[in-house]
This record gives C-alpha cells, sequence and structure tokens, in this order.
C-alpha cells in the first residue's frame, strides 16, 4: 500500500513562520544593542558606528549641494558615477590608470587646443572643435589599441600613459604650430603601440635570433681560421 504524506498543518506552518520572525528580530536587536553599546572588544560594532554616521553626513552633503542647481545636481550624479566606476574597477588597476590618463588628456588637450585659438585670436569655434575632437580621437584610439592586443609584452595602463603624455606634448606644439599638433599626436600613439605591443616582442625576439646565429657563425669561422 502507498501511503500518502499528509499535508502540513496550518498551524504548525503559522508556528514555524512565527519562530523564523522572532528569529530575526532578535538578531536585529541584539545587533542594534552591539553596536549601541560600543565594546571595544566587538570590532564589527566599533567599526560600524564611524561608518553609519559618515555616510549618513556625506548623503546629505551631496543631497543639500545637489539640490541648489541643475548645474550641481549634474556634477554630483557624474561623481557618484565615477566613484562607482573606481569601485568597480578596484582590482583592475591598469584599466583603471588607462582610463585616468585618457580623461587626464582629453581635459589637457582640450585645453590647450582651445588656448591656441585664443592666442591667435580666433573667433572660429569650428577650429577649436576639429582639434580638440582629433586629439580625443587619438586618445581613444591609444586606450583601444592596448586592449586590442592579446598578449601584450608590457602594462596596459603604462602604454596608455604614455601614448597619452606623447598626446599632450603634440597638441602643446599644436598651441604654436596648429598644422603640427595631430599629425605629431597621431605618429607618437602608433609609436607607443607599436614599441609596446606584441608586434614590438616579436621583432625584437627576431632580431636577437637573428644576431645570435650571426654570432654563432663568426664563432666557426673563427675556428676554422685557428684550425688552418
Amino acid at each position: 500500500m502507498s501511503h500518502t504524506p499528509l499535508p502540513p498543518r496550518p498551524e504548525a506552518s503559522a508556528t514555524r513562520q512565527a519562530r523564523t520572525s522572532a528569529t530575526g528580530t532578535t538578531s536585529r536587536t541584539q545587533s542594534l544593542l552591539r553596536l549601541l553599546h560600543q565594546d571595544r572588544n566587538d570590532p564589527w560594532a566599533v567599526r560600524m558606528l564611524p561608518r553609519i554616521v559618515f555616510g549618513l553626513a556625506a548623503a546629505y552633503t551631496l543631497f543639500m549641494i545637489a539640490s541648489q542647481s541643475g548645474s550641481s545636481f549634474v556634477m554630483v550624479c557624474a561623481v557618484l558615477l565615477l566613484g562607482g566606476a573606481v569601485w568597480l574597477l578596484r582590482r583592475r588597476a591598469q584599466l583603471l590608470l588607462a582610463l585616468a590618463s585618457t580623461i587626464l588628456a582629453t581635459a589637457f588637450t582640450g585645453y590647450f587646443s582651445a588656448v591656441g585659438d585664443a592666442a591667435r585670436m580666433s573667433t572660429n569655434a569650428a577650429v577649436t572643435g576639429t582639434a580638440a575632437f582629433g586629439y580625443w580621437a587619438l586618445a581613444g584610439m591609444a586606450l583601444l589599441g592596448a586592449w586590442m592586443v592579446k598578449e601584450h609584452p608590457g602594462r596596459r595602463g603604462v602604454t596608455v600613459v604614455i601614448a597619452d603624455v606623447i598626446l599632450v606634448i603634440g597638441a602643446a606644439a599644436g598651441m604654436f604650430v596648429p598644422e603640427a599638433g595631430v599629425p605629431i599626436g597621431f605618429v607618437g600613439v602608433l609609436g607607443v603601440l607599436a614599441v609596446r605591443g606584441a608586434s614590438a616582442k616579436t621583432m625584437t625576439a627576431r632580431v636577437r635570433k637573428a644576431l645570435g646565429a650571426l654570432g654563432r657563425l663568426r664563432r666557426r669561422d673563427t675556428r676554422k681560421t685557428a684550425d688552418s
């Protein structure tokens, strides 16, 4: 005969739910008491209370700043997004370094292009926009070029930093010679990506092999000359 299990009684399920809720309430009460008691031997409570206080103070400060104007609200949102991105990328130091370098490079190149046009007494905004867009495109090319290579011999973030430094130097030169700013940055970024990329590693290995072969041939010729 097959025995069919009996369904649980409503009283038993209600008792279990009451016990579970009572246990959760008790644990929350104990945590609150630990937080308020601030026992020095309780590291959790000692660390949690300052975090809560500073977190509430920071949230209130950001709320007050954001409520002043629309631009302040946009600034606070941008700061929060930037902080979240930094928190998510905290374990990827090279990518974080590359992003920070790219942001700084875009800011400096845009400033240099604007200053160069202002020094030339130019009122045409298209010139500034075109130059700044070219610099920003080169900064993005440096960032993408460092991560497009599957096996990068060096650190990718350092590659982006070097390329951005050369790009900023090119933008600074573009203040005095407008026609040379973007070409200098383009050649510099390509050179850094070529030298720091996998192709440079392959070429270096080939050159070393060729030099080793030439050295062995010279040793053989020297031995043959000595034997004769």
